[in-house]
């Protein structure tokens, strides 16, 4: 296969892998080819396949298993459409214009819900440590989360020596000693509860969206389960996607 040159030669590998991943022709779990066959295929430098395969990786669509090859994240089969990168809140505060901050509402380990633990490969009832935070554009409410993490992966036992404040992954990292490697988030308009409306400053009349994330390590474990809900009218969401 000839590859055309008015996109980088690696941008066009990229999408070609990325297209076959969301069609199906690599299914979710299968092996992606080896780099010596995707080498002969393309027609291109080692480089491009493993810079191209490094950007699909950051986004969680492939897995590579030392020793034994690339796979296809099998939790692909989920997700119906995809934006590339992190989403990350404070940075979606700062880039519409604002000066973003945190505000601790509470920490404490509980026992975990039934929707926490089943996502998180607990045992019902199991203990998690939960994170209810506010974050803030200038100082006004923006957008309410609580973040629940597996209790007995914590690197310390005593949550009163946590900084609540910390962006979410470098608490991930300081407090359970793992790093982010990629998320997936459904949206769903709702109408607030009385408790969210009284934190987001809204009347519970006004829609809001409800943003629940799964974030995984790169051995593709649960970590972090999150419900947050996003007062539009405060800051709102302009996402742009590549489409060549």
């Amino acid at each position: 296969m000839l590859i055309t040159r008015p996109r980088t030669i690696v941008a066009q590998v990229e999408e070609i892998l990325r297209q076959r991943i969301f069609d199906d022709v690599y299914a979710p779990g299968s092996r992606l080819p080896s780099e010596n066959e995707l080498l002969q295929e393309f027609d291109v430098s080692r480089a491009t396949i493993r810079s191209a395969l490094t950007k699909l990786a950051a986004d969680g669509l492939i897995l590579r298993k030392q020793g034994d090859g690339t796979y296809v994240n099998e939790r692909v089969q989920t997700v119906n459409a995809q934006l590339s990168g992190f989403w990350d809140y404070m940075r979606l505060i700062e880039r519409s214009g604002h000066e973003a901050s945190i505000r601790l509402l509470s920490m404490e380990v509980r026992a975990g819900t039934a929707a926490e633990t089943a996502v998180l490969d607990l045992a019902p009832g199991a203990d998690v440590l939960s994170l209810h935070r506010l974050l803030l554009a200038d100082n006004q409410p923006a957008i309410v989360t609580t973040n629940a993490f597996p209790a007995d992966k914590m690197t310390d036992s005593e949550i009163t020596r946590f900084d609540g404040q910390l962006h979410i992954q470098s608490f991930t990292q300081v407090y359970f000693g793992q790093r982010i490697a990629y998320s997936i988030l459904e949206v769903h308009p709702i109408l607030p509860t009385m408790e969210v409306a009284q934190t987001l400053h809204i009347p519970t009349s006004t829609p809001i969206l409800s943003l629940n994330s799964t974030f995984y390590n790169r051995k593709n474990e649960p970590i972090i389960y999150g419900i947050s809900y996003h007062d539009d009218l405060t800051l709102s969401l302009r996402l742009m996607q590549a489409w060549e």
